[in-house]
Formats: C-alpha cells, sequence, structure tokens
C-alpha cells in the first residue's frame, strides 16, 4: 500500500456538519487495516520500487468500485442505506495509487426497495448525497470528461466517475438519459439480475435480450457520450447491446464463465465480441465471484486467473480491472442482501468455500498495491501493465466521452 497522496489533508464525509445533530451517525469500519495485509506476492526491493514508480507515474482507473464505508454493524446497513448519507472513503482512497474510480451509485437509498430499488426519486437522493459531500472538499474530482482524469493524475487528485449498475429507474423516459448526463453520470449498465424495459438480467431464466426501447436507449447513450456496462446483464442481451452499439462498450466487472462456470461470469464468446469491436472487460473481485478451478478460495490469485485467460482470449488491448470493492464486511453485506442481489440465482450451485474476506483485494484501499505486485511479480512489461491499469479504459473513453 502506498503512503497517502500528499494533496489529501484528511477530510472526512461531511465533517462541515455536526454528527448525531445535523445526521444520523453509524460506528464505522476502519479503511485501512480491516483486515491482515496481503502477503502472497513476495517482492524484492527492487520490485517494490517498481509497483511505486508504476502506480504514481501510470494512468490508474478502477473501472468499477464502491468506495463508500460500511458500519461496523452490518446489521446497521440497511438503516445507513436508507439515510442515502453514503460516506466516502476519502484516506483509504488516498492509498490506493488510483487516478480515477468509476463509483457505481447503488448503495445507498436505492439497495432497500424492490427491483434494487431503481426508483428515479432514489437515484436522485443518492447522487445529490454524494456530490453535496464532495463539493465541500479538494482531494477528489468529479470527472466529466477525459481531460478531467489527466487533470487529477497532473495536480495529484483523484477523478471521480459517477456510475450506475443499472438504467432501470429511466422506465420508459428516454430523456431521463439526458438528466443523468447532465447530472455528471457518465457509464451506466443495462440490467442488473432483473429483467427491465432495456433487457434482461443475468438472473432471468429467459433472456429476451436488448428490447426495442433498449435499443433507442443505447443510440441514446452513444449519442450522449455514456458508457454502456453490460456485466449483469444476460448473454443474448449482452451479446446484442455489443452488435447494436456504435460505440465500443465496457463488461465492467465479470470473469469468464470458462474459468468458473456460473451466470456471473461472461461466456467467452461475449468477451470475444466485446473486445472484437473495441470494448474492454474490468476483472471482478467481489466475494465468491471470479473463483476457479486452481484457486477455489477466493483471493488476487483466483482473480488473476481470469486476468490471465482473458489476455489469452482477447489480448492485453482489452482487459483492465473493475474490482467491485468497497470499505468495509462484504461477505456479511452479500448475506444481507442475498435476495436483492440476486446471488444465488447469479452464481448457479457450484459448490465452493466461502471465505470471509478476498485476500488481497479486500478494499479500493489495497487492491492496485496487491495487482500491480502480482503483475510485476510475473514478469510483465511496463507497457503491458500501464495498458491493464488505464490505457485500455482511456482507449475507449477516447471514442465514447467525445
Amino acid at each position: 500500500m502506498l503512503d497517502p497522496a500528499s494533496r489529501y489533508t484528511g477530510y472526512t464525509s461531511y465533517s462541515y456538519l455536526e454528527a448525531g445533530t445535523d445526521y444520523r451517525e453509524f460506528k464505522l469500519v476502519p479503511e485501512i487495516g480491516r483486515v491482515p495485509a496481503y502477503q502472497g506476492v513476495p517482492l524484492s526491493d527492487e520490485q517494490r520500487e517498481r509497483v511505486t514508480r508504476l502506480l504514481t507515474n501510470e494512468i490508474v482507473i478502477s473501472l468499477h468500485d464502491h468506495p463508500s464505508v460500511f458500519p461496523e454493524n452490518i446489521r446497521e446497513t440497511v438503516d445507513y442505506n436508507r439515510t442515502a448519507r453514503h460516506h466516502t472513503g476519502y484516506a483509504g482512497l488516498a492509498r490506493s495509487g488510483m487516478t480515477a474510480v468509476f463509483d457505481n451509485l447503488m448503495d445507498g437509498t436505492c439497495c432497500v426497495t424492490s427491483q434494487m430499488g431503481w426508483k428515479w426519486t432514489d437515484v436522485i437522493a443518492d447522487l445529490g448525497m454524494r456530490l453535496s459531500d464532495v463539493a465541500h472538499q479538494d482531494f477528489l474530482v468529479k470527472v466529466e470528461k477525459l481531460a478531467d482524469i489527466r487533470y487529477a493524475h497532473e495536480t495529484g487528485r483523484m477523478g471521480l466517475v459517477l456510475a450506475t449498475e443499472a438504467a432501470t429507474m429511466i422506465e420508459n423516459e428516454l430523456d431521463r438519459l439526458d438528466m443523468l448526463y447532465g447530472f455528471g453520470v457518465r457509464q451506466m449498465g443495462i440490467a442488473y439480475s432483473e429483467a427491465n424495459t432495456l433487457g434482461s438480467g443475468l438472473k432471468e431464466r429467459n433472456d429476451g435480450g436488448l428490447t426495442y426501447f433498449g435499443e433507442k436507449a443505447v443510440r441514446r447513450m452513444n449519442r450522449l457520450g455514456i458508457a454502456i456496462d453490460i456485466s449483469h446483464s444476460g448473454d443474448r442481451t449482452s451479446a446484442e447491446v455489443v452488435a447494436r452499439s456504435e460505440k465500443p462498450v465496457f463488461i465492467t466487472h465479470a470473469g469468464s464463465r470458462t474459468v468458473w462456470p456460473t451466470n456471473r461470469m461472461k461466456p467467452d464468446d461475449v468477451i470475444v465480441a466485446c473486445a472484437e469491436r473495441g470494448g474492454v472487460i474490468g476483472l471482478e473481485a467481489a466475494p465468491h465471484t471470479t473463483l476457479s478451478a486452481a484457486h477455489p478460495r477466493h483471493s488476487l490469485e483466483s482473480v488473476m486467473d481470469h486476468f490471465v485467460h482473458c489476455v489469452e482470449l482477447v489480448g492485453i488491448d482489452h482487459v483492465a480491472f473493475g474490482p467491485d470493492t468497497l470499505f468495509g464486511d462484504h461477505v456479511g453485506l452479500h448475506d444481507t442482501f442475498a435476495a436483492h442481489l440476486s446471488i444465488a440465482e447469479a452464481h448457479g450451485h457450484v459448490e465452493h468455500p466461502r471465505v470471509p474476506y478476498v485476500d488481497g483485494l479486500e478494499n479500493p484501499a489495497e487492491c492496485y498495491w496487491n495487482i500491480v505486485a502480482w503483475l510485476v511479480g510475473h514478469d510483465y512489461s511496463d507497457d503491458e501493465i500501464s495498458k491493464v491499469l488505464g490505457g485500455n479504459i482511456l482507449r475507449v473513453l477516447e471514442e465514447v466521452w467525445h
């Protein structure tokens, strides 16, 4: 893990208000040191210097994360979510080495109602509350164009890209995409597990594919400059989005079904189609997702098994990372919201050992140090590492964000 970024001055979320008086206070988990540090990648002094140099000099982008801090008592999560006042892990992010993070705003009020609560008012509440906090500090930069990511890198700051995991909240109102773009949303999923007006999610028994309305939404996102994500969409819907989109598409957080046979992973033909149209897959690390036969206990090693497979499948120009981590007990969170998250249906019934946390990829503060350490330890070149850390994502955004 890196030392804190010099630009970070110690700001904590909503510190301009009085906790317990202006808003309900929850005891939150520590952003650093909640679990033991990863010991799986031994490095020489020279290699450690190389990891530090790469994380300092290169543009590092997480294609999918939830940089929120959760309550220490996981049972309080529902009440915490209902406030929409999620705390951002500034101290952890300042040590992450990331230049920019795609912050998927589905953690607040939208996690406590049906269909993951993708109601218009819920999403607006989450956006507004997050931005009210970001507006009071000077470390995170709201990213609306590529120049903002480069500005964050040049000035020692960090970029925050607003994103959502589904477009369910637009219902049948196409112009809501324009409104979300105006609020700053720059990446959006099609469906989250359950079907919506655009297409099918990955838990559905039957995938009806991209709807006519979904085709219009894809076209509108292309015109606006909203990057499209198919991570949680069904296989047919995913393939049709890739085919219909005029711009490259992201699989922001997934892995290969060949490596681990569950619906939460993408079939290789979809990964190949995405890459052939210029897109990128970001490797997932949320608990008990990107497992492998070689490493069934979920850890950095099992995630990197998916990385190696995807690089062999589509080439290193089409692979990146979307760890999908958070600050808190992610396993406990999945247990709490299992019915809402459709975990059983999405993952199928492949037997695997449960872990208390994903060793090496536990939260946004530690992910990229360990990822780069693994890549350095396995003799990837600086050019290859630069591509998977951010270069491949920047190439897609150059085209998608106009």
